[in-house]
């Protein structure tokens, strides 16, 4: 116990003096914020994300911060600009303890357009924190809705609209060939399905005194001796065409030679002038002979592709078959098929018409979209030139065969794509009841065949306009729609413009042969089912199309 008692104090001793020599552990000092942050948004008093569609001109946009803002450091750290770049002018109050700015445009913004409200990091606080990482905002104002031109009659404006489109085949026909050209920027390419649509589309021209009929007679003459010595395979034109030489411009690498479907259209054209120019003059005689000359001599059969069942689309003297694309149904190319079977030289039986188009059957489809029954097709119809391009000389009215009734199967088919747009199922702005129509058209930077399974947000004119036979009802509202509200970027020097987007705010510049032709064709079917009569009245395409199987009070 004596020993113990030292080593204890020995111990404690140099606890106590440990301890009253010690410092307190020093205090992380208080480090000041550098930077604040975004906390809110508020466009016109709602928020529902970082893009605004349809707004009005002078919208309130209220950015707030997680600290009071430097009223002085907005300008130049709050932007407001166009697509293009231009700064907008606008003012900046705070409110909210001013942690939050309120910005209003100075004036009003244009319509149609995008604008993008940015607040840069270099935006400061009170006290003199930087934002933490930039804010952006895309404001898209909404259409106008003022009309852009007179209100005039419905039927007027169905003869304006038919007028102004002609144009496109007449004042820029190409001036050596006669024929359409591809597009408004296509110089010497002209297109021969696109011009089998613009003959259509000069009888309408002739029928409705836009031009005279010896106006129309020439016109047609130099198309035909144009024809006569184009080049050919197999009977067949190619796909596009040089204007001047009549020589083939290749469509693609191996698409350098006949095209069948275009071709197609072509003759249904060809017959239906031969249909209406019915004078006994020697000018309206001789042109009927070569028109006949031209269409005996198109070899339907030798598509057959070694007398399979079934027709090809393409051949080329330098890759033979190598496309190998039969024609297969439901789409585009009935016509195909019934210029084949009505030809008296190359005429196709209609075991190639039952094995190669209709497959069988397999091109039944049966389904209900949006509340509509669609006899055949791919699911939602496709895009809607499928109803158009073969139908501006077949009239669909009561016409049957062991597959479809056509009249349900094309009405069907543009209600299904109204329906679609109206209930816009994927929300893009600008689609309702009065804008609508989705098929094949140039879009933002290319070109595609939209329809309800590849809806892009793009809306081509001619899909809605060409179905008046069809939705006369749904197509008439698109027609004010497109006319009256959106004709100041919508309407040219030759009718509409082939699409447009509201979602994107783009607009084409561009008018296309084969989309503007349907729009006269078949809105002058409606009217007066003039190129129905003409073409359906043709003895070869009522002994053909019986020969298929169809029925029809026109057969």
């Amino acid at each position: 116990m004596i020993k113990v008692y030292p080593l204890i104090l020995i111990i404690s001793l140099f606890f106590f003096a440990c301890k009253k020599g010690s410092t307190p552990a020093p205090i992380d000092p208080v480090v000041p914020p550098t930077s604040f942050s975004f906390s809110d948004l508020k466009v016109n008093g709602t928020f529902t994300g970082f893009t605004y569609y349809g707004l009005n001109n002078i919208p309130v946009v209220k950015l707030t911060f997680s600290s009071p803002i430097n009223l002085s450091s907005i300008n130049g750290n709050i932007t407001l600009t166009d697509a293009a770049g231009t700064i907008t002018a606008f003012t900046s109050t705070l409110e909210n303890n001013d942690n939050t700015v309120v910005i209003t445009p100075s004036v009003g913004l244009q319509p149609i357009t995008k604008y993008t409200l940015t607040a840069s990091t270099n935006l400061l606080s009170k006290a003199a924190t930087k934002l933490q990482s930039n804010v952006t905002v895309n404001l898209i104002t909404a259409v106008d809705d003022a009309d852009k031109f007179p209100r005039i009659s419905d039927e007027e404006l169905l003869t304006l609209v038919q007028k102004q489109t002609f144009k496109y085949f007449w004042d820029f026909g190409h001036p050596n060939s006669g024929l359409a050209r591809e597009r408004n920027t296509a110089g010497n390419t002209v297109t021969s399905g696109g011009s089998g649509f613009g003959i259509m589309a000069l009888v309408t021209g002739v029928n409705r005194n836009f031009i005279s009929r010896a106006e129309g007679l020439a016109r047609m003459q130099k198309i035909v001796a144009f024809l006569k010595t184009a080049e050919r395979f197999h009977g067949a034109y190619p796909h596009w065409l040089d204007g001047n030489t009549g020589k083939v411009i290749p469509f693609s690498t191996k698409d350098n030679g006949g095209d069948l479907v275009e071709t197609s259209f072509l003759m249904a054209g060809l017959i239906t002038a031969r249909q209406y120019f019915n004078g006994a003059d020697a000018n309206e005689t001789t042109l009927r002979a070569d028109i006949n000359a031209i269409y005996n001599g198109v070899e339907w059969s030798w598509y057959r592709r070694d007398n399979s069942n079934t027709l090809y689309w393409h051949w080329s003297p330098n890759y033979n078959w190598d496309m190998n694309l039969p024609i297969k149904g439901w789409n585009e190319c009935l016509i195909t098929y019934v210029m084949a079977s009505a030809s008296t030289t190359y005429n196709v039986p209609k075991t190639v018409y039952d094995n190669g188009w209709a497959q069988n059957g397999a091109m039944r489809n049966g389904n209900t979209y949006y509340g509509v029954q669609l006899p055949l097709g791919p699911p939602s119809g496709g895009p809607l030139f499928f109803s158009h391009y073969s139908f501006l000389g077949i009239n669909p009215k009561g016409l049957t065969d062991a597959y479809a009734n056509y009249e349900t199967q094309t009405k069907a088919h543009a209600q299904i794509n109204y329906n679609y747009c109206k209930a816009n199922p994927i929300g893009y702005y600008g689609y309702s009841e009065n804008c609508w129509g989705l098929t094949a058209s140039d879009i933002s930077g290319g070109y595609t065949a939209s329809s309800p399974t590849n809806d892009v947000g793009v809306i081509a004119p001619t899909a809605a306009l060409s179905s008046f036979p069809y939705t006369p009802n749904e197509s008439m509202a698109a027609l004010k729609y497109f006319y009256y509200k959106l004709g100041n970027k919508t309407w040219g020097d030759y009718g509409f413009y082939d699409a447009f987007s509201l979602k994107d705010q783009w607009f084409a510049s561009s008018t296309l042969a084969i989309d503007q032709g349907p729009i006269i064709v078949m809105i002058e079917n409606y009217r007066t089912n003039l190129i129905w009569n003409l073409f359906m009245s043709a003895p070869e395409v009522k002994a053909g199309m019986r020969n298929l199987g169809f029925s029809s009070p026109n057969l």
